[in-house]
Parts: C-alpha cells; sequence; structure tokens
C-alpha cells in the first residue's frame, strides 16, 4: 500500500519521509530543523500529500525545486483518478491554490518552477514574442496543428508526433533537441530537410552534436539558450523571428536575411531526456536590408 505522503527528491524519485532512502537523498541537514519542510525549502523536494481519494495536495518551493521533480509529480498528478488539487508553495511566505483541473495544475506547477532563462536580444536576431492562444485560435495556420497534439498529450512524446508531423507536411521544417538533466548543452535528435541553410552535411552528420557547435557558431549559440529555457522552464515559446544567418556553403560571405514565425515545444519522454521541438514557417525578406545596413542604422 502506496503511504499516504511521499516526497520526490530533486533526481525525480519516490521516497517515504523519515526513511532511510530519504535520509540518504536528504544528505547532511540542520538537526534542529524538521526534517521534511528542510528537505521541501531547502532542498528541492517536493511533498505530495493524498488526504482522501478525491484530493492531492503538493507542497514545494518553487525556486529551489529541479526539473526533473517537477516531470515526476507531473507525471504522477496526470495519472491519478483525484477530482482535487491544492498546491502549497513558498513566495515570500507560504500561499495556497486549489484546482478542479489537472491540466491547469501541471501548467501552474511549470509556471511556478519556470526560472527566469529569456535569452536577451542581440544584433543579429530580433524576436517577437507572441501569444499561444493566437495560434490556437488560427486555423489555417500550419503550425497548429503541433500545438494542439502538445495540448491534448499532456507534452508526452511518443511515434504518433511524427506522424502528425508528416501527415501536416511538418516534417521538412522541424527540429527536435534534446536536453538531460544537468547538461547546459542540447543535443540534435532530428533536423528536417526544409533548413537548406545549415547544409546537407551538417543536418545529417550533425545528429548527435550540440546546437551551439552549428556551422553557424554564433546562431547555434543563440538558438542553445532558447532550446534550454523551454526544456527547464517547461513553457513552449512561440515568437517571430528576424535575423541573419550564415549558410554552411557560403562561409566568408555576407550574412542573409530570414524571417519566421517559431514555435518551441517541451516534451516529456520515457527517459529522463527532455525533448524541444522546433518548427518553423518561412516568410519572405525582400524588405530586409543587409546586416551590414542593420547595423550601421543602429548605431548611427
Amino acid at each position: 500500500m502506496t503511504p499516504p505522503t511521499m516526497l520526490v527528491t530533486p533526481q525525480g524519485q519516490w521516497v517515504a519521509p523519515e526513511t532511510e532512502e530519504f535520509f540518504a537523498a536528504l544528505g547532511e541537514f540542520d538537526r534542529d530543523c524538521e526534517s521534511v519542510s528542510f528537505a521541501i525549502k531547502n532542498r528541492g523536494f517536493v511533498k505530495v500529500h493524498l488526504p482522501n481519494d478525491a484530493l492531492i495536495e503538493i507542497e514545494l518551493h518553487p525556486r529551489a525545486v529541479e526539473l526533473q521533480a517537477l516531470l515526476a509529480v507531473q507525471q504522477q498528478l496526470v495519472s491519478t483518478p483525484a477530482k482535487l488539487f491544492r498546491v502549497k508553495f513558498f513566495d515570500t511566505e507560504w500561499r495556497s491554490e486549489i484546482s478542479a483541473s489537472v491540466e491547469q495544475v501541471v501548467a501552474r506547477l511549470s509556471e511556478l518552477c519556470a526560472p527566469d532563462l529569456t535569452p536577451q536580444p542581440t544584433e543579429r536576431f530580433r524576436v517577437e514574442p507572441r501569444d499561444l492562444n493566437t495560434l490556437f485560435a488560427d486555423e489555417p495556420n500550419p503550425l497548429r496543428p503541433l500545438a494542439q497534439k502538445w495540448r491534448v498529450s499532456l507534452g508526452n512524446f511518443d511515434p504518433s508526433v511524427i506522424s502528425l508531423a508528416v501527415t501536416h507536411r511538418l516534417l521538412s521544417r522541424l527540429m527536435i533537441a534534446g536536453i538531460r538533466p544537468g547538461q547546459d548543452e542540447p543535443t540534435w535528435r532530428f533536423i528536417g530537410d526544409g533548413h537548406k541553410w545549415i547544409g546537407d552535411r551538417f543536418r545529417v552528420g550533425g545528429l548527435g552534436n550540440k546546437v551551439g557547435d552549428m556551422p553557424d557558431r554564433s546562431y547555434g549559440e543563440w538558438a542553445t539558450k532558447f532550446y534550454l529555457s523551454v526544456a527547464r522552464t517547461g513553457q513552449p515559446r512561440y515568437d517571430f523571428i528576424t535575423g541573419f544567418v550564415q549558410y554552411e556553403d557560403e562561409a566568408g560571405k555576407p550574412l542573409k536575411p530570414v524571417r519566421y514565425e517559431r514555435l518551441m515545444l517541451p516534451w516529456k519522454t520515457p527517459s529522463d531526456e527532455v525533448f524541444v521541438t522546433m518548427c518553423s514557417k518561412r516568410f519572405g525578406t525582400d524588405d530586409i536590408p543587409s546586416f551590414e545596413a542593420s547595423t550601421s542604422a543602429r548605431s548611427s
């Protein structure tokens, strides 16, 4: 029988309070403090309490929670028959919220635990964040089916994601990066053949390589920050991008302008790896001045 109170360690493991496994995961702590409270507030443990079959209570200190602990709790929530959820969290003081929707609770936990990882703007790339709800309401938008799939599947990745991309002719514009816990470098798992500027050599040979090691390293370093942000926060991004890239086979030549609509989605996998998909839709660039001209105009 599962104990009514369990704790999730920062590594995503479930342990009962006051057990050998719990103290081993906790390590050294102030013996003058109550161990469970110390684990939650200072070590990033998450407490899950089931007072009855209909209610689940979650207690956490959001700024201390690691991604694996968050994912473990969210995966448990989506499989529970409970109908009511109470989230107790520490801000400047302890606060409490109640919801009858597991989807809302999962999203709220991601929001609470999201670190401030918003990448800073650069000279080469301008990002215009958009409200994801506008994409859900835009029926003709080719990116909409992928966003809907992510929402209805609660962000769980399986082969049907690729099948959907094929059905809706999105596969060529799809990219997938994988991020493991504690990893600061996302690695490529898939690059669609529509990303011609990267070059066929890297599109095939670059799988398993770091995102930051792309032929255009400035672009790779810029993109890395967004993949990490989406993976660590568990929050999608919907943006309009205007920028300049270096084609693989045009090293030394002027940067070429790009303009595209971008949807980035975080997906949970059966392993401890988080997948981030990026799917884009290109727009015309005739009205974008050269990078040199743009830089000169901003500096004058």
